[in-house]
């Protein structure tokens, strides 16, 4: 999700743009006044990607959304108003062929709903949905997503859990308010990976309070290591000890940095010594294990080449790059 305001053009656009070459497929866009509705259609014109607007209280900001040729709206139905209004959205989103995203939220439960205990929680946040759910069935609309998002971990599970087994709806994961980068990363992979490990979940976002470049990186991490998807090389590397005698900590970060730019699905493994490091070198497409001033290339299992330590990375990343050609 784009975190500029919406109505600067210029800085929209290139957010989306950056999202973009980071691996980002879908991009939401908020959409909180008429400010921001008036740059939408310049905004789709001017970037390729799947854009969605994100639509609050306001249902004609979701139906200028839907004509400057956005391809989803999300649209919380508790805090649009009258039934009408949101009748009016499904209507204009089912002629256009527009996919409607319904997101409940526990921060935003209609009134009435209890919010005490965990289980009072989830059962309010699956009513919400129900809730929501009635129009958009009762006149036969089909393309929605649905999402129902808390900031605790076990009850966003157990909710989407639940969404699975009652609707045949794709989901939309992601843990609210999840966090700074690297709080937000971890409750985010504690809440999503259960759900995506047991088949649950058709898009995801990891929320962070960051650069938004980072939600996507990150999102990737996640589905490379659940071993759903991956973009680009998976660096592991060992954590350093006692043992080790090169500089690990660097060895990793450089060896981040000269794979930047390759796309390739490719595992590189960065070890520190000779206790586990060649074995789980051989384990990766590549891998350096490191010695005392010196360290191993390894390439599809083989060991290729002994070299001094400076020497370490630039040579496994020319050795990568040539296998590439």
């Amino acid at each position: 999700m784009t975190k500029t305001r919406t109505d600067d053009l210029e800085a929209t656009v290139r957010q989306i743009r950056r999202l973009v070459r980071a691996g980002c497929e879908l991009v939401r866009v908020a959409v909180p006044d008429e400010a921001s509705a008036r740059v939408l259609p310049e905004i789709r014109q001017r970037v390729v990607v799947p854009l969605i607007a994100d639509i609050h209280f306001n249902y004609r900001l979701a139906l200028a959304a839907i004509a400057a040729g956005f391809d989803k709206v999300r649209i919380n139905p508790g805090n649009i108003g009258a039934r009408w209004r949101v009748e009016e959205i499904i209507r204009v989103a089912a002629d256009n062929g527009v996919a409607v995203r319904i997101g409940v939220n526990s921060g935003s439960l209609p009134k009435g709903l209890p919010t005490g205990s965990a289980g009072k929680r989830i059962a309010s946040l699956l009513q919400a949905m129900e809730m929501a759910l009635e129009p958009f069935e009762r006149l036969g609309f089909r393309s929605l997503v649905l999402s129902a998002k808390t900031t605790e971990v076990p009850e966003l599970i157990a909710v989407y859990q639940e969404l699975s087994r009652r609707y045949p709806y794709p989901l939309h994961l992601g843990v609210t308010e999840a966090g700074a980068r690297w709080e937000g990363a971890i409750r985010s992979a504690a809440g999503l990976s259960p759900l995506l490990c047991a088949g649950i979940g058709d898009t995801i976002r990891i929320s962070l309070t960051d650069d938004p470049v980072w939600e996507v990186i990150a999102g990737y991490e996640l589905l490379a290591a659940l071993g759903l998807r991956q973009r680009g090389p998976m660096v592991y590397s060992c954590p350093g000890c006692g043992r080790t005698v090169v500089d690990i900590n660097r060895l990793a970060r450089e060896t981040k940095r000269g794979l930047k730019g390759i796309n390739a699905p490719l595992k590189v493994a960065v070890m520190g010594c000779v206790v586990n490091g060649p074995g789980e070198a051989k384990q990766a497409d590549f891998g350096i294990a490191g010695g005392r001033n010196k360290g191993v290339i390894f390439a599809r299992e083989k060991v290729v080449k002994t070299v001094r330590e400076e020497k370490l990375v630039p040579e496994l990343i020319k050795i990568i790059k040539t296998s590439l050609k």
